[in-house]
């Protein structure tokens, strides 16, 4: 009797806790938007000057970066001319200049790799030690729900530890400030080589709202080597699976 209760009581537990099959097809089926100016805009700079991060600029061909955006949207409310639309955004960018784009030129999807021998270092499992450089902790909420029973990176080999001794990646949040930087270094130096380093996040990339604070620089890019970089303000679980299992070729694996 008392075992046969104790089957019930495992079997419940494992049912409760086991992965939703619908987050598979969100994992990959959900684009982050981004606003993409076509061609009715005349680049008369109203978006620019509601742009609360200068993301978008308008002296020339407008042109977005995506390492700026906050994702607010101002700019497409502002437009007079409705001209700004969204479009997919790319989960990701191996270099800061594959998060510009022009207007009426949708971005295509991402499918660039890491560095081979990087990507041969990680292998087929993702260890990530995440080091917080001063957010507003939006990004750390996304970070700490990868682990949840909906998104479970784990069950894609993608785990967080809690030392940089035994990662392969480093996933870097926040502007960087004056006060982190000895802590920024001290992760960076105790990873072991090769390691892999992510923005994730505005903030990490460019500095965001905070570019003009007590910050090193505008963003992490300046201090260390940036090896990809996140966009989103902040990226969504979902999306920062996606980017990693991409960039790092496991995506036909898993």
């Amino acid at each position: 009797m008392k075992r046969r209760l104790l089957q019930e009581a495992l079997k419940n537990i494992v049912t409760q806790n086991r992965a939703p099959t619908e987050s598979i097809d969100v994992i990959f089926g959900r684009a982050q938007k981004m606003p993409l100016a076509g061609v009715e805009c005349d680049e008369c700079g109203v978006c620019s000057k509601v742009c609360p991060s200068n993301a978008i600029d308008t002296s020339g061909e407008w042109t977005i970066d995506l390492g700026k955006c906050l994702f607010c949207w101002d700019c497409r409310r502002a437009c007079t001319k409705e001209a700004i639309s969204p479009v997919d955004a790319p989960d990701y960018a191996v270099s800061r200049e594959g998060l510009i784009f022009t207007k009426n030129t949708p971005p295509v999807k991402n499918k660039d790799t890491l560095d081979a021998k990087k990507l041969k270092a990680v292998g087929r499992s993702v260890f990530i030690r995440e080091v917080d450089t001063g957010s507003c902790n939006g990004c750390e909420v996304e970070v700490n729900a990868l682990s949840n029973q909906f998104y479970d990176s784990e069950r894609f080999g993608i785990k967080i530890v809690a030392s940089p001794r035994h990662a392969d990646v480093l996933l870097i949040t926040g502007p960087l400030t004056k006060n982190m930087y000895d802590a920024l270094m001290k992760a960076a130096a105790a990873t072991p080589e090769p390691k892999v380093i992510i923005a994730m996040g505005t903030c990490a990339i460019s500095g965001g709202l905070f570019s003009k604070g007590e910050v090193v620089g505008e963003g992490i890019g300046g201090t260390v080597d940036v090896d990809m970089y996140v966009p989103g303000c902040p990226p969504a679980p979902d999306r920062l699976i996606r980017a990693m299992l991409t960039a790092f070729g496991l995506t036909e694996q898993k």
